[in-house]
């Protein structure tokens, strides 16, 4: 029997490809680079509310300043992406977190994904559509608002 969707070796395949989004543009799945360079803004916008909170001497004792970071990190990743879609590194970065059935993410996902994000395994676990598994749990998978 043969079936019209290719196998996952095929080298036609794509990030998106099995989860019916186009290959590039507009909705495709968002690709590395500008995940990586959303992580950085939202880690440094984290980095800098720990500093406006606690202080400098705060964040350069070992534990409690870099666990600071990390919770405002995630609270901010819970917060942003039901309210603005994703968080502002996304949005900076032309990216939307969006769930894999339509509609809106609703509060549980964000919570899910913001909590599997802070342990970072689950980000660096991806699967052939380049979502990793705090996406593939919550249900979720970033997605290119831009063209």
């Amino acid at each position: 029997m043969s079936s019209s969707r290719p196998s996952s070796s095929s080298s036609s395949s794509y990030p998106g490809e099995n989860l019916g989004l186009p290959r590039d543009g507009y909705r495709s799945v968002a690709r590395p680079g500008r995940r990586i360079v959303g992580l950085v803004i939202d880690w440094g916008i984290s980095y800098v509310i720990a500093l406006l909170w606690l202080g400098l001497p705060a964040l350069t004792r070992p534990g409690a300043g870099q666990f600071a970071v990390l919770g405002i990190f995630v609270a901010l990743q819970i917060v942003a992406i039901p309210l603005l879609g994703g968080s502002l590194g996304h949005r900076l970065m032309g990216m939307a977190v969006t769930p894999i059935r339509g509609g809106w993410v609703g509060v549980w996902r964000p919570i899910v994904r913001s909590l599997l994000l802070g342990v970072v395994i689950p980000a660096l676990v991806w699967d052939r559509d380049q979502r990793g598994f705090h996406d593939k749990i919550a249900g979720t998978v970033l997605v290119r608002t831009t063209r």
